[in-house]
């Protein structure tokens, strides 16, 4: 383990233990979500896609956040660059996104705009000016360039800042990158990956996701299957949630986890089958089919510890023999991991072994009541058989997305309404179970100048 990875481990939880209650500006108010564009995006990393789809000299994609569009392109084959998207000369998006796109991305062996044809090159040096002996002084390389954003890569991850003077991506990530490393995050590649524009601040969609504490009520069909209630600690800008785990079970606090029940062999099968019946998310096939021999393989009364440590072995050993390797990570890592993080502000990472499920959500335009959120699932395949996927733009009704997801969309309007009723004072999040919120929102306000929540009296 890492110095970083140690420290995390031996930091205190009761960093905002204490009961505290937020206010509603920063998800109701139009000037707070005006502001949000210099105060908060301007200044932090964000995650805008993976290093591999950015493969080949020339591949690029764009991210719009707000006003500003910034395109990420490969220059080099060990360089990747950013951009702002705009033409220098008057102003024009060089790229556009297709309508109904989340992003625009392809290959160019250079940038032209399409209003008076100037060209850049992967360096974002301008190589062509229409009539430029009509400015006899002022086309200078420096004034003609395109504007150049921070980038730089973690976790198989491709992030920008377009603040000059934030702190290092790596410094920046801190405790979560130490406690993320061992699981090879890097290698993992879609397996399916959708968006929409939902009816509700983006803090109220990411939220939904951040705490274990409504899955008894929202997804009371997986109360069959155990208790999922589980913690959740602030780790500086971050915060991870994880299961609550009885002790000598401490890795059951992670995403790959027991069905309870007296027998957890067949408890375990019907949770993976479940799950990948259902939402098609947190497992793999290979996953569900170690979890279906269990039976076959493990006699009555086996331990649920050995149960575990079996049906991690077996989907191990069988998709080593496919071409596909896990990671192995301490198992007090593992714990400690937890279930997911909370990367600041807006990016989500439920990581496991194999597989991991990622939201993220952002601003839809200054409406506070509106935003763009996307789910991911990522798995380990063989090298060169993982499939080739797109941002799909999926309603919030459609039938790709199961039966679980739409049961946490369904929570997200209604939060975004409600809050709005003059009967109601503000969220007073669980201080164990959804501590990941009330931090959310003390780390909003260091950027914000308001909003940090205050004690509940």
């Amino acid at each position: 383990m890492t110095d970083t990875t140690e420290s995390a481990l031996t930091a205190t939880e009761e960093a905002l233990s204490t009961p505290r209650t937020i206010g509603v500006e920063a998800y109701l108010s139009p000037d707070y979500a005006r502001a949000e564009r210099d105060k908060l995006w301007t200044k932090v990393w964000q995650q805008v896609g993976r290093v591999e789809e950015l493969a080949q000299v020339g591949d690029f994609l764009t991210y719009d956040i707000l006003d500003d569009s910034i395109i990420v392109v490969r220059s080099a084959p060990d360089t990747l660059r950013a951009y702002y998207n705009v033409c220098s000369h008057r102003g024009r998006r060089l790229i556009d996104t297709p309508p109904g796109a989340r992003e625009a991305h392809g290959r160019r062996k250079q940038f032209v705009c399409g209003f008076h044809g100037w060209r850049y090159d992967l360096e974002g040096r301008n190589t062509f000016a229409a009539e430029q002996q009509d400015w006899p002084c002022g086309l200078t390389p420096d004034r003609t360039r395109l504007g150049e954003v921070r980038v730089d890569t973690w976790g198989g991850w491709i992030w920008i800042t377009m603040d000059p003077e934030a702190e290092p991506l790596r410094e920046y990530l801190e405790p979560a990158a130490g406690l993320l490393d061992p699981f090879q995050l890097e290698n993992m590649r879609y397996r399916w990956r959708r968006w929409l524009v939902f009816d509700c601040n983006w803090k109220v969609a990411l939220e939904a996701f951040m705490e274990t504490y409504h899955v008894p009520y929202t997804h009371p069909e997986f109360m069959n299957f155990g208790n999922f209630l589980g913690w959740s600690r602030a780790q500086g800008k971050h915060s991870n949630i994880g299961y609550d785990a009885p002790k000598g079970m401490e890795e059951n606090q992670a995403k790959l986890r027991l069905g309870a029940g007296p027998d957890a062999r067949m408890s375990t099968a019907e949770l993976q089958n479940f799950t990948w019946e259902n939402a098609n998310t947190n497992t793999t096939r290979t996953l569900v089919d170690a979890a279906n021999r269990l039976v076959a393989e493990l006699p009555e009364g086996t331990p649920a510890d050995q149960v575990l440590k079996h049906w991690l072995q077996s989907a191990r050993e069988y998709d080593a023999d496919r071409g596909v390797v896990w990671p192995t990570v301490d198992p007090q890592v593992v714990a400690a991991a937890g279930t997911a993080w909370q990367i600041f502000p807006n990016f989500q990472i439920g990581h496991a072994l194999n597989n991991m499920l990622c939201y993220s959500a952002r601003p839809y335009g200054y409406d506070p009541d509106k935003c763009i959120f996307e789910a991911a699932v990522y798995e380990l395949f063989p090298a060169g058989q993982e499939p080739k996927t797109e941002w799909e733009y999926t309603a919030a009704d459609d039938p790709a997305w199961r039966t679980v997801l739409p049961q946490d969309f369904s929570n997200m309007a209604a939060v975004q309404q409600g809050m709005k009723t003059r009967g109601f004072a503000g969220p007073m999040p669980n201080p164990y179970r959804e501590r990941s919120v009330v931090n959310l929102h003390h780390n909003l306000a260091t950027y914000m100048g308001t909003g940090a929540p205050r004690d509940l009296a």
